[in-house]
């Protein structure tokens, strides 16, 4: 009878926790905004339509659209996903220099070319988790297209295969080890977030349900926030650690010795795009947005939907709908318009220097 009382405890303790998690709402003066600035944020974030949050001090200071709506997020997915990563780093299962066929006997198999490349051996858990690994694009069996290490190119197939990894770990469905251990706590409900079956794999790996990190979850603004302010805060949910403040630093930050690697194929990404990339999260480390701090780092998917974090001015933003007009090759350049007047707004009394 103890271990089902124990549990009940524990399912009562979560509940109660959820129930108190609710914004507090602000108006931006009353934290030390400029309101006009985050209206213009929120006008161009409408050109696309969907729903956003902007938090400040842990303060719900603007809000549009509907709050409850589900997105399909796509690749905003990766920087989800990739949180399972940090839980087994925690709990000590994996570290970021492992090869990651350790964790999986079939790793870039099939197709069964990849074999005769003499790469996959080489491949650790940190070329998955930062575009490195060397699979083309699709999310499916993909070819190897070059040396783990040597070169950038987005992919989706190389975070499928991280997730297979950290289902192999565990042994059981990645979504039921994020609902318990993250999403739960942070007070997100099924509700609020979706992890679809995989779309490009057969459906169970091992017997256990696949899930995909390139893309496969829906999710609505207020679970992307609270998503955000869990790397805001370092990895804690309250005073409990839940994945470690290393990985969310390593996460928010571009690998040093993969900053100058040059990109497989040219992309919308652009160039410099392993420049400002870290733990499947994007970063402004490179200064290519001037005006935004250098710190803010954020998810990214098509159609524009995006997590936030800016540490330095203590700003999380959630955005989701549909995509923004493009007018140039260069990605960034339509992100821009949305950062740069919510980092503006902050007056100058309420933000350190970057």
């Amino acid at each position: 009878m103890r271990p089902n009382g124990m549990r009940a405890g524990i399912i009562i303790l979560l509940i109660l926790s959820n129930a108190c998690f609710a914004w507090q709402r602000a108006t931006a003066q009353s934290v030390g905004m400029d309101k006009a600035g985050l209206e213009q944020a929120r006008d161009y974030a409408l050109t696309g339509g969907g729903s956003g949050y902007i938090i400040h001090h842990g303060k719900l200071v603007m809000s549009w659209g509907d709050e409850k709506k589900r997105y399909d997020l796509k690749s905003t997915t990766k920087s989800i996903g990739v949180t399972a990563l940090g839980l087994a780093i925690m709990d000590g299962k994996i570290t970021l220099t492992d090869k990651a066929a350790k964790f999986h006997q079939s790793l870039a198999t099939p197709p069964q070319s990849n074999r005769e490349t003499g790469w996959i051996d080489k491949i650790t858990i940190l070329h998955l988790a930062t575009q490195t690994a060397g699979f083309e694009k699709r999310g499916g069996y993909g070819k190897l297209l070059f040396e783990p290490g040597t070169k950038w190119l987005y992919s989706d197939a190389g975070p499928n295969w991280l997730a297979e990894c950290i289902t192999n770990i565990y042994n059981r469905d990645v979504n039921e080890l994020m609902f318990e251990r993250v999403f739960e706590p942070l007070g997100i409900k099924h509700t609020d977030l979706k992890w679809r079956k995989n779309a490009y794999r057969a459906e169970r790996i091992n017997g256990v349900m696949r899930r995909e990190f390139g893309s496969g979850i829906s999710a609505n603004v207020d679970a992307m926030a609270r998503i955000g302010m869990l790397y805001l805060h370092g990895g804690k949910i309250r005073d409990r650690q839940i994945i470690p403040q290393s990985f969310v630093d390593m996460a928010s930050k571009t690998v040093p010795h993969l900053a100058g690697v040059p990109t497989a194929q040219k992309t919308k990404h652009g160039t410099k795009a392993s420049a400002h990339y870290g733990l499947l999260w994007w970063n402004n480390a490179d200064g290519t947005i001037d005006s935004v701090p250098k710190d803010t780092y954020w998810s990214w998917g098509l159609y524009d939907s995006f997590i936030v974090v800016m540490p330095t001015l203590d700003i999380v933003i959630s955005r989701a709908g549909k995509s923004w007009k493009r007018t140039t090759d260069e990605n960034y350049d339509v992100i821009a318009p949305f950062l740069k007047p919510i980092a503006a707004a902050v007056i100058d009394g309420n933000k350190t220097s970057y």
